[in-house]
């Protein structure tokens, strides 16, 4: 029995020894797997979620938009759902999801409640992507709706999404909505009175989006404002100026101001004013300008140039060149005008119609009576011959004065 001993010592020293080692190589494959089991399907996870506009984009053929839609939202939630309950599975969480359960006593309307929350959470963000889908599909049917536009109604579409998914997750834990509403009520009052300026703006902004009186690359004229438009936010609505400057407007400085929008019809009027002298015929030189300003490149044909007389200046005819043009900007009225000054006064130089320069004619007429005091010509104050005399001229200053000096010292 004693020769033995050694023996079993040694034995379970080496056993020992090797134990460490035994343990590690049994657990480094398993938790290799599930650390790459984990990784793949976080990853497909993520590839789907961050793909879901491309596959809602790759619509099959023969296959119904609306469908294909439904059916990638319902993939992707399902999938997502999916990995969740894989990686719960490969790390051996249910086990420790039911100890959980059994300490804190949740029941299993708690787990059940969990288990919805998380599922309208991932429904609300899959949706989303369906949402902004259907939103292209109709906006692109109307060619009325601006790509501002469709972003606009998707970011509402998307928020009220999240807001129906959260009023829902909040009903499947039994929150009491009422008083929360009446919360959010007050708030909304205190956050109304503190933000006026930025809630009209706010307001004034989802009006001008949906009337469309203007739209980006637009010119523009708002009160003292003139410029292209640059942008257009639900708060103020950027301007471009022909000085290159941006000017910033609000929203709600936009509805109270007269706006005129020049691009609009896509073309715009010009009217340049000259004066012919009043010995020239106004109707010949109306003909001729019409014919100058017919031949010009940016003038279009139709409707065509048209000069009428507009008014008896102080020192001549007024006459008003009108000219349409297309595809209005600010370069080309500017060069149109310029254009048709140049053609109009070469054409009365040739046919030796005169411009006139600014004049004035001074006339003087004869005053009969003379100075007379209030009430002579109704015999109701006496009439001073002597003054009378002298301020028309009968009687010299100094005879006048003599006169005067009388009549004083006889009073």
């Amino acid at each position: 029995m004693q020769p033995q001993t050694p023996i079993t010592a040694t034995a379970t020293a080496s056993a020992e020894s090797q134990f460490p080692l035994a343990v590690l190589q049994s657990f480094v494959p398993q938790l290799a797997v599930k650390i790459t089991v984990t990784v793949l399907a976080i990853a497909a996870a993520g590839f789907v979620l961050s793909r879901t506009n491309a596959f809602h984009d790759r619509v099959p053929p023969r296959v119904p938009a609306a469908a294909w839609h439904v059916a990638v939202t319902v993939a992707t939630m399902g999938l997502t759902v999916g990995a969740a309950a894989v990686i719960v599975a490969v790390w051996g969480f249910s086990g420790q999801l039911v100890d959980l359960y059994d300490q804190y006593k949740f029941g299993r309307r708690v787990v059940v409640q969990i288990a919805l929350s998380v599922l309208f959470v991932v429904g609300a963000y899959t949706m989303t992507g369906l949402v902004h889908q259907l939103t292209n599909e109709v906006a692109s049917t109307q060619p009325n709706v601006s790509d501002h536009q469709r972003e606009v109604i998707y970011r509402l579409a998307q928020l009220s999404v999240y807001f129906v998914a959260l009023v829902v997750i909040l009903g499947v834990w039994n929150v009491d909505l009422g008083g929360l509403l009446v919360g959010a009520g007050f708030l909304g009052i205190v956050v109304g009175m503190a933000a006026r300026q930025t809630l009209g703006s706010l307001i004034a902004g989802f009006v001008l989006m949906f009337s469309r009186p203007f739209e980006i690359g637009d010119w523009i004229e708002i009160g003292e404002y003139e410029g292209i438009v640059t942008d257009i936010t639900v708060v103020n609505t950027r301007i471009q100026s022909f000085d290159g400057e941006y000017v910033m407007v609000p929203n709600d400085v936009i509805s109270a101001e007269t706006l005129v929008n020049r691009s609009r019809k896509g073309r715009l009027r010009i009217e340049v004013e000259v004066g012919v002298d009043y010995d020239e015929n106004p109707t010949h030189a109306a003909e001729v300008a019409q014919e100058a300003v017919s031949e010009l490149e940016d003038v279009l044909g139709v409707p065509s140039p048209q000069v009428v007389l507009k008014e008896f200046g102080d020192s001549a005819v007024v006459l008003g060149v009108r000219a349409w043009i297309d595809r209005p900007s600010a370069r080309r009225r500017a060069r149109t005008q310029t254009a048709i000054v140049g053609a109009v006064k070469e054409a009365f130089d040739r046919e030796g119609i005169k411009i006139p320069y600014p004049q004035q004619e001074l006339m003087a007429r004869e005053e009969k009576e003379g100075f007379v005091l209030a009430g002579d010509r109704d015999g109701d104050a006496p009439r001073d011959s002597s003054r009378t005399a002298a301020t028309d001229g009968s009687l010299d200053d100094e005879t006048a004065r003599h006169t005067e000096t009388d009549g004083g010292d006889e009073s």
